[in-house]
């Protein structure tokens, strides 16, 4: 059975703290923060200020996606905000390995990301540095994109270089995620779902994440 990560991206902010707290008690595994600077991607989020607000609202593990430029100096301030993963972009780290190193070392699980039109292959080297594999299946920067099919093929591929190499990475996957693709992410190799609109926006959070984990309600 997949993890299911809740990203906050589509989440009332109007009312955040009791919107965390109702995906926890639905069954989410992981709270998912997508932080964005305006510069990697068009938009800009929130930085780490929120992310320890957050934290002080959930016992659940947070899964912190820096969709920004300059990745490494985020790390810190994330660590000391409560931040369990760090993700990064593969594109927009051009030496991802000390900063991985850095996420590590600090005491956080180290994750590399990669957008729809990526290669995975050359990640095969980093292997040894990440706790933490993410595939976009929509462009990063915003919610409620349609999920690029394309991107299952390249889940199952990948799952299959991480076995073979004999290493213990999760497989995560984001971007118009839904109940409905879940048996298919799954068989792709899939580890953690990322859903937003599919979760926040639901008639029923609980049969929402239940059906991300292929679950019977």
């Amino acid at each position: 059975m997949p993890k299911v990560a809740a990203s906050i991206l589509s989440a009332d902010f109007s009312r955040l703290k009791a919107e965390v707290e109702k995906a926890e008690s639905a069954g989410v595994d992981l709270i998912h923060l997508d932080v964005m600077d305006g510069r990697f991607v068009d938009n800009a989020t929130f930085d780490h200020t929120l992310v320890a607000k957050v934290d002080s609202w959930t016992s659940l593990p947070l899964d912190v996606h820096l969709m920004v430029a300059d990745p490494g100096n985020w790390v810190q301030p994330m660590v000391e905000a409560g931040a369990d993963y760090i993700t990064i972009h593969y594109e927009a780290c051009p030496e991802p390995r000390t900063v991985l190193s850095d996420i590590r070392r600090r005491g956080a699980r180290a994750g590399i990301a990669v957008n729809p039109d990526t290669p995975t292959e050359q990640l095969a080297s980093l292997f040894p540095e990440i706790d933490l594999l993410l595939i976009m299946s929509v462009q990063p920067g915003r919610a409620g994109q349609e999920f690029d099919r394309r991107v299952l093929a390249k889940m199952a591929e990948t799952k299959r270089q991480i076995r073979a190499a004999g290493y213990e990475i999760e497989l995560e996957v984001d971007g118009g995620v839904k109940p409905e693709l879940a048996r298919q992410l799954i068989e792709a190799g899939a580890d953690i779902l990322v859903a937003a609109t599919a979760i926040f926006q639901a008639d029923d959070m609980r049969r929402a994440i239940a059906g991300l984990k292929d679950e019977d309600v």
